[in-house]
C-alpha cells in the first residue's frame, strides 16, 4: 500500500514532460486552427472589417508566420533580422502553407529537449527586447495563435461561412 506522499510522487513523476505536454496541446489547437482555416470562404480572402484590420488572408498567414517564428527557435535559427516571408497569393497556398509549417514544427518538436530549454530573444514590450525561455516563447506563439483564430471565426461569420466549434458547440455545429 502506497502513503498519500507516495501517491502526490507518482502522480508528479508520471506527469508528462514539458515538450510533449506542448506537442499535445499544438496538435490540438492547429487541428482547431485548420477547421476554422477551412471554414472560411476563400472568395471572400480579401474581406476586411475596418480600415484598420487586416484582410482574411493576411491575418491567415499570421498562423504561418507565428509557427515558422516557432521553428526558427527550435532549429536554433537566429530569430530576428532578414527578410519578412512574403504571403502567398491565394487562400489555398496559404492553407497549404500553414499545412506545411506545422508538420516541420511537429517534427522538430519531437527532436527537441523534453524540458524545451534555451532562451530566445524577443520583444518584451515597445521597442524593448528581453529573454524567455524557449517553453515560454512556444506557449507565447500558440496562445497568439489561439487570439488570432479568435479574430478569425469573426470573420467567417461575417464572410457568410458556417463557424465550426472550437471549445465547445456554436450555432453551425451543435453538439446534440
Amino acid at each position: 500500500m502506497t502513503t498519500p506522499m507516495q501517491q502526490a510522487t507518482n502522480a508528479v513523476s508520471d506527469r508528462p514532460d514539458a515538450r510533449t505536454r506542448y506537442l499535445e496541446t499544438y496538435r490540438r489547437e492547429v487541428a482547431t486552427t485548420k477547421k476554422v482555416l477551412r471554414a472560411f470562404p476563400a472568395e471572400r480572402a480579401d474581406l476586411r472589417p475596418s480600415e484598420r484590420s487586416n484582410d482574411a488572408k493576411t491575418l491567415a498567414f499570421t498562423f504561418v508566420l507565428e509557427s515558422a517564428m516557432a521553428l526558427k527557435v527550435l532549429r536554433g535559427e537566429k530569430l530576428m533580422g532578414g527578410a519578412f516571408p512574403t504571403a502567398p497569393d491565394t487562400w489555398e497556398q496559404t492553407l497549404a502553407e500553414f499545412d506545411r509549417v506545422t508538420r516541420e514544427m511537429e517534427s522538430e518538436l519531437a527532436k527537441a529537449s523534453p524540458h524545451l530549454d534555451g532562451t530566445v530573444q524577443f520583444f518584451t514590450g515597445p521597442k524593448q527586447m528581453g529573454d524567455y525561455t524557449l517553453e515560454d516563447f512556444l506557449w507565447f506563439m500558440l496562445h497568439d495563435q489561439i487570439h488570432h483564430r479568435g479574430q478569425l471565426s469573426v470573420y467567417v461569420r461575417m464572410a457568410g461561412g458556417k463557424l465550426p466549434s472550437i471549445y465547445g458547440p456554436s450555432a453551425d455545429e451543435p453538439w446534440n
